[in-house]
């Protein structure tokens, strides 16, 4: 390289970690700030004489995964530092006691745990990991934060996977449909499962992929002009209700609609509902409910609902946590349309899943971190460790806490929970 794109790439890689700052600065404090930059130094130095595929410089990676850890996922200062260091251990000559000496215990613990699923994805094929991936979530002994991280790097691998040849490209694709993408669902990570299921559809079947996109792109003035006749009939009530809320109109992902043409053997133009029109409220915690029925009505006053297709997860929320009315209406032209119904802090758990739940759940317990896993681990609970030490149920957990669930088939909840 000459020295002026050697100055040209150090800018780039300076410009990209200001923008991982600038994601994440309203929740960093300045000690949190100095343990990300040290980290990026950290890897900086690391990774210095590597390049990826694409022949652009090793650390463009991890910084784009803390980017996705911050912004997508919303995890904190240790997770982010973590992601910039995910593959110093695996490809470098520090180890992971380097990493507890200059940072701290929590840090290196990521960090090792990324490195351990390195390995299990060198040393085993794919129903083999799927296998050791379960295990490592129902035994919960590992910080879930590891798999949130690696999470995000199997993402932006997605992302840049132009350079690898062919038979790599699927064979990558294949285990993430197989193991990822489900992953990111069981942890509420909406947003990033579909991401990673077109991404997988586009390497498996590209032809399929390439079609579904083009017919998008077809269609899609025409599916704005529809979505902005049903938006301005509902704003009007919306609005008269002094309701504070947005609409927001977006296409189902790709691999959905490549699922429901294969489930219903229908060509692409007689999918249905093609796309959902989100109606995400502002409101008082304590008035949720009665807002979505709220707006529940509002949307059925103008339009034709489906009982069969209502589906209420407010009241009985999804095991992921996730909470949303979805109606299907028909629209004009005689079109079934879904409308999803979501609060603003409904909306951000949807989208951030497993991440987002404890910051609208201060002084959360171990009891409500064992139900939040499924209702069924919540009542058989007898007991729970916290970093290792035995706990009572009511014992309140802090970000980072490392949480193992003891179970009985014979204990059953009491009052005193």
């Amino acid at each position: 390289m000459t020295e002026l794109e050697i100055e040209q790439e150090n800018k780039a890689i300076a410009k990209e970690y200001k923008e991982l700052l600038r994601i994440s600065y309203q929740t960093l404090s300045e000690e949190d700030k100095k343990l990300i930059r040290k980290a990026f130094d950290v890897a900086v130095d690391a990774h210095k004489d590597q390049r990826r595929k694409s022949g652009e410089a090793y650390i463009f990676h991890p910084i784009a995964v803390a980017k996705i850890v911050a912004s997508e996922i919303g995890l904190g200062a240790t997770s982010i530092a973590a992601a910039l260091m995910h593959d110093v251990v695996e490809d470098t000559e520090i180890t992971v006691e380097d990493i507890e000496k200059m940072f701290n215990p929590k840090v290196a613990q990521l960090v090792e745990g990324l490195t351990k699923i390195a390995q299990v994805q060198k040393d085993m094929n794919v129903s083999m990991q799927a296998e050791n991936f379960r295990k490592m979530l129902l035994t919960l002994n590992d910080d879930v934060r590891v798999i949130l991280i690696k999470l995000a790097d199997r993402l932006h691998n997605m992302q840049t996977m132009e350079s690898m040849v062919d038979y790599k490209q699927t064979k990558i694709a294949s285990e993430t449909l197989y193991i990822y993408a489900p992953l990111a669902h069981r942890l509420g990570l909406y947003n990033i499962k579909s991401q990673l299921e077109d991404l997988g559809l586009k390497y498996t079947e590209p032809q399929v992929y390439n079609d579904i996109v083009s017919k998008i792109k077809e269609t899609k003035e025409e599916q704005d002009e529809y979505i902005k006749t049903i938006s301005d009939v509902l704003k009007e009530s919306l609005n008269a209700e002094g309701i504070d809320y947005v609409i927001k109109g977006r296409p189902k992902s790709i691999y959905s609609i490549r699922r429901k043409m294969k489930a219903q053997n229908v060509s692409y133009d007689e999918v249905y509902d093609k796309f959902a029109l989100r109606i995400v409220y502002n409101c008082n915690p304590h008035d949720e409910k009665f807002i979505a029925w709220k707006i529940y009505s509002i949307v059925t006053d103008h339009y034709r609902p489906s009982p069969s297709r209502l589906r209420d997860w407010i009241s009985s929320p999804k095991s992921t946590g996730y909470e949303a009315l979805h109606i299907t209406v028909m629209g004009p032209k005689g079109r079934w349309v879904e409308v999803q119904v979501r609060s603003e802090r409904m909306d951000e758990i949807a989208e951030k899943g497993y991440a987002a739940h404890y910051k609208y759940k201060q002084g959360a317990t171990s009891l409500d971190f064992a139900f939040s896993i499924h209702s069924a681990v919540g009542v058989h609970t007898r007991g729970t460790r916290v970093n290792g030490k035995l706990v009572p149920l009511n014992h309140e957990l802090k970000s980072g806490d490392q949480v193992e669930i003891i179970t009985s088939p014979n204990q059953k909840p009491t009052s005193h929970w």
